[in-house]
């Protein structure tokens, strides 16, 4: 083959893996890529910089090796701020925020190394450091074939006239519509000029918070009751709008159903829209708590700056004792004092002493029984709010603790027997196919609240059962609602008659069209109370 025909298919190379650097998608529900034949703006700017500078230098290297070493690492940052948008989308649901998610990369990593063997790390952060020298070297060696083509008169006219159309041609798509159907893939650049803009007004405090609504409400239909919100971790409206997931749990649901019967309790069910999808449970926390809707971590933090009433409050004006139920919580948790909990039960302060699940240790139905231990098997005692974000049903969702009929060897320190251990143990995470996992958790959940209202079956409960958000993309699919079924049970049927009104409908079956959005559920069932 002659120097001449190589010098051409290197600079095809070349240029072809600089455009597929940042036009890739996610292949959905893996980490994986492909390319879909798109086209990259920033490649046809390189080119017709690249082509300028030679054109200007004439036969010397457009670029030093040191400059060439810098546009390497930049077309890195490029390669990676493409790889987190799109695949932030696909796996997670919701789009990256750089300025709010990378504070929690930490804590990310932390879990991730709590749930998987030394050698598995060391196999990633080998792997992970490896794949980053080899996608430098690449594009340190097509960004140098470019410079190398410019610098000579026979290629630099070919160079600079493939940058200077693919230029014209995502410009012309702003004015003639016919050129929209030349498929560009969405600029990276214009990604992180986003992220830019997203951190300034953050940084500059323009991010407002609404006014909270009227917490008004007389509690005159739940006097008396114990109030338990419940919010289950990661169980979104996927649980029934996917058939299978619907299918395989239907079991599940109708243990619950009968549990709730039998006790003499009904049950009405609805839809709400989370503020968050895939992860940061504590945004749909505060947003119903407070009534306001809290999108992103700023507002949240901003929102807890201020002395506002809510749901909590509200409870506690009436004369309730006022719990947090946390077995998630192993660190400090401003959330707290805004809420102004009577007591919070993180997880040092329960004491579990069983064998630990997922990431976060302690089964939810440990949890329970705790609670009940602690707080409602004394006498004389308050009504009660307790506030309860499970913990069994998060990501990877297995582990899955094994349901244990008998409620008080759960605080023994051999709650479960080894066989069901066993079984349990060796049922390990497959994160290319998350679905089984996240539905034998959800069971899980389904059994541990017919556990406990059976268990409970004379008590005066008002139970709120809701999602916090759907579970991540990888499972509940590209372009899913950010929908949350929201279930009551209690006996008190005049509280069920109210919700009745706002678009419940009987049994644990949720339809649409929505109740409304999560913070918009706070009056509801204030009216409702």
């Amino acid at each position: 083959m002659s120097s001449g025909w190589w010098r051409g298919i290197s600079l095809t190379l070349a240029v072809l893996l600089l455009n597929v650097s940042l036009t890739f998608h996610n292949i959905w529900p893996t980490p994986a890529i492909t390319w879909r034949g798109e086209i990259s703006a920033e490649l046809g700017a390189y080119l017709c910089l690249a082509a300028l500078v030679g054109a200007a230098r004439r036969r010397k290297s457009p670029f030093s090796r040191s400059a060439l070493r810098i546009l390497a690492i930049v077309w890195l940052l490029l390669v990676l701020g493409r790889y987190a948008d799109v695949t932030a989308t696909a796996l997670f649901g919701r789009d990256i925020n750089l300025y709010w998610d990378l504070r929690f990369i930490p804590d990310v990593v932390s879990l991730l190394a709590k749930a998987a063997t030394v050698r598995l790390i060391v196999a990633v952060i080998g792997g992970i450091l490896v794949g980053f020298g080899l996608l430098y070297a690449l594009l340190r060696w097509a960004l140098g074939r470019v410079a190398t083509a410019v610098a000579d008169s026979g290629e630099r006219p070919l160079v600079g006239a493939i940058g200077l159309v693919l230029v014209a041609l995502y410009a012309g798509r702003f004015y003639q519509p016919r050129l929209e159907a030349v498929p560009f893939a969405k600029p990276v650049t214009v990604t992180y000029g986003r992220q830019v803009r997203v951190a300034v007004r953050a940084l500059t405090g323009s991010t407002a918070v609404a006014a909270s609504p009227s917490m008004n409400s007389s509690l005159a239909r739940v006097k008396g009751a114990d109030v338990f919100l419940v919010f289950l971790e990661s169980y979104g409206a996927v649980t029934f709008d996917r058939p299978a997931f619907a299918e395989r749990l239907s079991a599940a649901r109708a243990q619950l159903d009968a549990a709730i019967r039998e006790t003499g309790r009904d049950v009405v069910s609805g839809f709400v829209e989370s503020p968050t999808f895939g992860g940061s449970s504590w945004l749909a926390h505060i947003s119903l708590m407070s009534g306001v809707e809290v999108r992103d971590p700023d507002t949240n933090a901003l929102l807890m700056a201020q002395k506002r009433e809510t749901l909590v409050s509200t409870f506690k004006h009436a004369g309730y004792r006022t719990v947090a139920l946390m077995p998630g919580l192993w660190q400090a948790w401003p959330e707290g004092a805004f809420y102004g909990f009577d007591e919070i039960y993180g997880g040092a302060r329960l004491e579990y002493l069983g064998p630990q699940f997922g990431w976060f240790d302690i089964p939810d139905e440990f949890a329970l029984a705790k609670f009940d231990a602690e707080e409602t098997n004394v006498e004389s005692r308050k009504p009660l709010f307790m506030f309860f974000p499970t913990i069994s049903t998060h990501t990877p969702f297995r582990p899955t603790p094994p349901y244990q009929p008998d409620w008080p060897r759960m605080l023994t320190d051999r709650p479960f027997d080894q066989s069901d251990l066993d079984r349990a143990f060796d049922q390990q995470a497959d994160w290319l196919n998350m679905g089984p996992s996240y539905v034998d958790a959800m069971a899980y959940s389904y059994a541990t609240l017919a556990g406990y209202l059976r268990k409970n079956a004379d008590r005066d409960l008002v139970m709120i059962v809701l999602g916090d958000h759907q579970p991540p993309a990888l499972v509940s699919g590209e372009g899913a609602p950010w929908d949350v079924p929201v279930h009551v049970i209690t006996s008190r049927r005049d509280v069920l008659d109210r919700l009745r009104l706002y678009w419940f409908r009987e049994g644990l079956t949720p339809k649409r069209p929505l109740v409304g959005r999560m913070h918009r559920l706070l009056p509801v069932l204030l009216d409702a109370f």
